[in-house]
């Protein structure tokens, strides 16, 4: 399908936006997809926060280029590209899920920042726990060090407390 000139200019817009936004991007090949597998892998990728988008190569090269990113290999045929606007783990996940048991569909590579990944890279970021997880293990490390310093400096005063509280029942039961 033809573009116009116009269209094309809009359409780089858009996806120079799109990279403003997101923490990463994720490209997978979907030659074989049917629309309705597309529809179903979108909403999928929206439960997490991000989107999918089916691009123009051509037209995402150069946003791509006009964003400071390195040029790659993964933009060779056909390219859905996922934006991760907050959980870049869940939409790795979502990625490397789609890819299970089909030999057609692949994850090409991707980006997170700037920096360029392969598909091994996306693979590894999808086993990372997911963010809320990630936040209260980051959280229990933290206080950690702080739960036991309370602990030890209320460790005295409870103990003297056990103390008088056994000599007191003591001379209760003498009285």
């Amino acid at each position: 399908m033809a573009f116009t000139k116009n269209k094309k200019g809009e359409m780089t817009a858009q996806y120079e936006k799109w990279l403003n936004k997101s923490e990463a991007i994720f490209v997978l090949t979907y030659e074989t997809m049917n629309m309705k597998e597309i529809d179903a892998f979108r909403a999928k990728v929206r439960e997490t926060g991000s989107e999918a988008h089916l691009v123009k190569n051509t037209l995402f090269n150069r946003a791509l280029a006009a964003k400071g990113f390195p040029q790659s290999e993964i933009f060779e045929s056909t390219s859905l590209v996922g934006f991760a606007f907050g959980d870049v783990a869940a939409l790795a996940k979502v990625f490397s899920e789609a890819t299970k048991g089909s030999e057609t569909i692949k994850v090409k590579g991707g980006f997170l920042g700037k920096e360029l990944l392969t598909a091994n890279q996306v693979k590894s970021l999808a086993e990372l726990p997911p963010m809320p997880v990630m936040r209260a293990m980051l959280l229990g490390v933290i206080s950690a060090p702080a739960t036991k310093l309370v602990r030890t400096l209320a460790e005295p005063a409870r103990s003297t407390a056990a103390v008088i509280k056994a000599y007191s029942e003591k001379a209760g039961t003498a009285a």
